[in-house]
């Protein structure tokens, strides 16, 4: 399995400018969709309900890389270091852009649902650069140390070019999707729905216009990626339920937390890694396109099952 997954390495998605732009254009589309349902009472419900809040963050801000970074200790012969780092991405990432949608489905909790995706969003032009560096010095230090012979360089990146991506990508749609929330209610009753259907298309389309060169590499290789992403997403899940369980949240406030954390913003991650001042283009970073590609399309079919399933039963 390590020897088959070293030959996504080489693999290299280079965008043209023109490219990129639209990438770019497409995962801004999404979170202006996102914000479309924060309204500024959101964040006024986090001081009634702050317990569900602050578990929330910490469950996908704090534990959901830690957990990440365990997994990868106990699969560590069996994966390479850059399906590794992908699944550091994809753990350092704010919470997805369909979860609002699932928690409604579920009967969960949607408000704290709400709040804790705007929270880990905004939050994400600092969390996400820091616990990416964090943990992926980490791993490399440890690998470095404990694999014989196998020497991994730390993988530098420019943070304040992170930084900087992050914030326009999310920020600023964000900012923009709540302020046309608030002036033009209306308006945004009308277009809620098809925003958050066009986002799924959109981001599906993103995902094959990523992969329309190596179709054939993602289908050879897409059995291994599978269950590596299957086993981090269900950890990713039973994280948000587990914290959420063991801080006695009631079962409505415990399905929202366990959406959120499963749920991640692998978009944002395949976009950072399409940026070459992020990520130079001479880095060989295969292994973390096709672990941060496939959580984008697996996280919704995970969460959806578990939605529909949680329909039919009442918290």
């Amino acid at each position: 399995m390590y020897e088959e997954l070293l030959q996504l390495d080489p693999i290299r998605i280079n965008f043209s400018a023109s490219g990129m732009h639209i990438i770019n254009i497409i995962l801004s589309f999404i979170m202006f969709g996102v914000a479309l349902s924060i309204k500024p009472r959101e964040f006024k419900n986090i001081l009634k309900n702050p317990r569900s809040t602050i578990v929330g963050l910490a469950s996908q801000i704090i534990a959901l890389p830690f957990v990440t970074f365990l997994l990868i200790i106990l699969l560590n012969k069996y994966i390479t270091p850059t399906v590794a780092m992908g699944m550091i991405l994809v753990a350092s990432c704010p919470g997805g852009n369909i979860s609002n949608f699932m928690s409604s489905l579920s009967k969960a909790n949607t408000e704290l649902s709400v709040s804790l995706t705007a929270f880990t969003t905004l939050l994400a032009t600092i969390t996400t650069p820091l616990n990416f560096k964090i943990w992926g010095s980490l791993y490399s230090k440890y690998v470095s140390t404990h694999a014989a012979g196998h020497i991994v360089k730390p993988l530098e990146i420019d943070n304040g070019q992170m930084f900087e991506t992050v914030f326009i990508l999310l920020g600023i749609p964000l900012i923009a999707g709540i302020l046309f929330a608030h002036f033009l209610p209306k308006i945004t009753e009308k277009l809620k729905k098809p925003i958050q259907i066009l986002s799924i298309f959109f981001f599906i389309a993103m995902i094959v216009l990523a992969f329309m060169n190596n179709l054939d590499l993602f289908l050879k290789y897409i059995f291994y990626i599978f269950f590596i992403v299957l086993i981090h997403n269900i950890l990713a899940l039973t994280t948000g339920f587990s914290l959420a369980s063991l801080f006695k949240l009631p079962n409505a406030d415990r399905r929202t937390l366990t959406i959120e954390t499963g749920i991640q913003n692998s978009g944002l991650g395949l976009v950072l890694l399409f940026n070459p001042k992020i990520f130079p283009t001479e880095l060989a970073l295969g292994g973390m396109l096709f672990i941060t590609a496939w959580w984008g399309i697996w996280h919704i079919i995970s969460g959806l099952s578990i939605s529909f399933y949680w329909n039919k039963r009442n918290p």
